[in-house]
């Protein structure tokens, strides 16, 4: 019987296009000590250069000549051979309505002209990461797949690794979304920890406490979907820009997928849910009461309690006073009522663990 094996890359494989020769020559300097780099000026000559070489990321002008950017990407996306190469827009141009347009097409990040090396490195490492991870994951399955025909203890050792793999593309996934916001990854660690002190009171058995515990920092990875200046903008969002926001968790529920595994579709579901509410006033599905997965109820309540506590680009952080005033007050329209007594019942043990994971510059909104 052939052997299945890992596919192993000494360096991963970058592919530039861009009809500027200064801007090829930049970026072939910002990334040729970590990754071998192939380049291309314009959109036709790339498309059999990239089909051939398969490189791990594409780095994509949008203006170019002949075939624009928009265009290879679109077709780069219908080619079996290269559609699931993640592909970065590098452009001057950063309307909502550009970027939004180039997330349609397929592509998983825009770095705004003129460029800064540093975050085109950055940017490039965990786009990279998340190709290797799922890669790696790919492979997983087909050994599992392979080894179930042979023994029934093999099965069970590539279940623990297929297990740990997954583990291991929720922290990189979570990683990416924090890179992509502004939020360091302490947000996530306290409403994990939130989480895992609701569930048990809201019914969930021990088993289902830790896998909440272990998705809920998925809660915003669709973000990762959304255009810098409406994530990051310090003011209050406009119409169209709220309704751009509010695609995230359908984009989140898209990048994890549906999976037997139970963590994967938990994750999947806070995604999905965490911004709908008790009263059917939430989003993206307006589902209510019960009808939201227990999941999403729970890391809503401490989402939104870490949130108000906290900085952000738009608001100084809430006190603790202020936050729970307001959040009873939503207690059976935003918020499922139970959790929210459950929440302040165990208030004692949510400042611990605020305490604990707390921003080293954050006022403690106890004495705000």
């Amino acid at each position: 019987m052939e052997k299945l094996s890992m596919v192993v890359r000494d360096r991963a494989r970058v592919f530039v296009v861009d009809d500027t020769e200064t801007n090829i020559d930049l970026l072939v300097e910002t990334l040729g000590e970590e990754y071998d780099v192939g380049v291309a000026l314009d959109g036709v000559a790339a498309m059999d250069d990239i089909a051939a070489s398969n490189p791990d990321l594409v780095l994509l002008d949008v203006m170019m000549p002949v075939m624009d950017g928009y265009e290879v990407c679109r077709r780069l996306k219908a080619d079996a051979r290269t559609r699931d190469i993640p592909i970065i827009f590098i452009t001057a141009r950063n309307e909502v309505e550009d970027q939004t347009q180039g997330f349609a097409l397929g592509a998983v990040d825009f770095i705004s002209k003129p460029f800064s090396p540093p975050v085109v490195q950055a940017r490039v490492r965990t786009h990279v990461q998340l190709r290797r991870a799922r890669e790696e994951l790919a492979d997983q399955n087909r050994i599992l797949e392979e080894r179930v025909r042979e023994r029934t203890a093999a099965l069970q050792r590539r279940t623990e690794e297929l297990n740990s793999t997954q583990l291991e593309i929720i922290r990189r996934l979570g990683r990416a979304a924090e890179f992509k916001d502004n939020e360091t990854g302490l947000h996530v660690i306290r409403m994990s920890h939130y989480c895992r002190i609701l569930a048990p009171r809201a019914g969930l058995s021990a088993e289902e406490t830790e896998v909440l515990f272990l998705a809920a920092p998925m809660h915003d990875i669709g973000k990762i979907g959304i255009p810098d200046g409406i994530l990051l903008k310090p003011s209050a969002l406009d119409h169209e820009e709220m309704l751009v926001m509010r695609r995230h968790p359908g984009i989140g529920a898209g990048i994890i997928g549906r999976h037997n595994s139970i963590l994967l579709e938990t994750a999947r579901q806070v995604a999905l849910t965490h911004h709908e509410k008790w009263d059917g006033t939430g989003y993206p599905r307006g589902l209510a009461g019960n009808d939201i997965p227990i999941v999403g109820r729970i890391t809503a309540v401490a989402d939104v309690f870490d949130a108000l506590t906290s900085t952000r680009p738009y608001k100084a952080p809430w006190s603790l006073e202020r936050t729970l005033d307001w959040m009873q007050g939503e207690r059976g329209r935003h918020f499922d009522p139970a959790l929210i007594d459950y929440f302040v019942q165990n208030l004692h043990e949510i400042m611990k663990i605020y305490e604990r994971w707390k921003e080293q510059d954050e006022p403690d909104p106890r004495i705000l």
